[in-house]
C-alpha cells in the first residue's frame, strides 16, 4: 500500500515557513479541519439541491465544459462531475468567499487569485463505486496540461480540494506523486498517459482524509484517483476543487467554446 502523506496542523494555524517548504518540496499539503461538520453536512445539501436541479434541467455544457452525469447506487440520476458550481447555489458562493482561503495564496504570488469564473470554476466530483456510477477513478494527469493543449504559456496553478468524505487510503482515493511539479513540460505531458493510465505507482503518496479536511497540491504535479475497493454507499467520496492562478485573466461564459481535450473525458470512468 502506498506511504500516507504527513499531515498538517489545522488550517487556522496558517502556512507556518516549514509548511510552505514542505509544499515547494513535494507539492501538497494536507490540513486537518477546514470545515466542522454542520459546515461539511450544509454543503452536501446544497450539492445534493444543485445535482436535482441539473438532472431536472437535463444541463449538458455550462461556460464550454460538459456536465457529467450517472446514477446514484439507487439508480437515481445524479451529477457526478460539477463545474462552475459557486455561481449557482449561494451556501457554495459563501464557501468560496470564506476569508481563511486566502491564506494559501501566499504558497503562489502575489497575483494569485481564485478562478472561481476561469477554467473550470469551482469543481465538485462525486465518485460512486456501483455498475450504473459514471465515475469511479481517474487515472494518473497533471492540471497544468490543458493550457499546453490550449496553446498557451503555462502558468503554474494550483488546486484546494474541500473533502466531504472519509478517505481511507486503503479504499482508494487521492494519489499523487511528491516532487513531480518540478519536471519539465516534456515530464507533463509523457511521464504517464495522460487520464488512461490508472496503475499504481510505487513512489505514489496517499491521503488518509477526513470529512472537512483540506489538501492543496501544484497542478504540474502527477496525481491520480484510485477506485474504491467497497461497492455502494461506502465507496461515497466528494470533493471540491478550485483552482489558484495568475496571469491573463480568462473569463469562461455562457458563449466559451468547449475545450478539445473535454472529448476525452469518456474515458474517465
Amino acid at each position: 500500500m502506498a506511504p500516507k502523506s504527513e499531515v498538517s496542523t489545522e488550517f487556522s494555524k496558517g502556512i507556518s515557513p516549514d509548511l510552505k517548504q514542505s509544499f515547494e518540496k513535494n507539492g501538497f499539503l494536507h490540513f486537518r479541519n477546514f470545515l466542522d461538520i454542520h459546515a461539511v453536512e450544509a454543503i452536501r445539501t446544497a450539492i445534493n439541491e444543485l445535482s436535482r436541479s441539473w438532472v431536472q434541467q437535463d444541463l449538458k455544457v455550462l461556460n464550454g465544459t460538459p456536465i457529467k452525469f450517472g446514477r446514484d447506487v439507487d439508480g437515481t440520476p445524479i451529477v457526478q462531475r460539477f463545474c462552475f458550481a459557486s455561481q449557482y447555489h449561494p451556501v457554495l458562493e459563501e464557501l468560496m468567499n470564506d476569508p481563511r482561503l486566502n491564506l494559501l495564496l501566499n504558497l503562489y504570488d502575489e497575483k494569485a487569485r481564485f478562478g472561481t469564473h476561469e477554467k473550470d470554476g469551482l469543481v465538485i466530483n462525486h465518485y460512486v463505486n456501483s455498475s450504473e456510477s459514471n465515475f469511479t477513478q481517474m487515472g494518473w494527469h497533471t492540471d497544468s496540461v490543458r493550457d499546453l493543449f490550449l496553446g498557451k504559456k503555462m502558468y503554474p496553478m494550483l488546486n484546494v480540494g474541500i473533502h466531504l468524505d472519509d478517505q481511507d487510503p486503503r479504499n482508494g482515493g487521492l494519489r499523487i506523486l511528491p516532487g513531480t511539479h518540478k519536471q519539465r513540460k516534456s515530464g507533463i505531458l509523457f511521464r504517464k498517459v495522460q487520464f488512461l493510465d490508472n496503475r499504481p505507482d510505487p513512489r505514489e503518496v496517499a491521503f488518509d482524509i477526513k470529512a472537512g479536511d483540506l489538501t492543496v497540491h501544484d497542478g504540474r504535479a502527477w496525481h491520480r484517483v484510485q477506485r474504491s475497493s467497497l461497492i455502494g454507499e461506502a465507496s461515497r467520496r466528494r470533493v471540491m476543487y478550485i483552482p489558484i492562478i495568475s496571469g491573463e485573466f480568462q473569463l469562461k461564459t455562457a458563449n466559451s467554446k468547449t475545450p478539445f481535450y473535454h472529448r476525452f473525458q469518456g474515458f474517465v470512468k
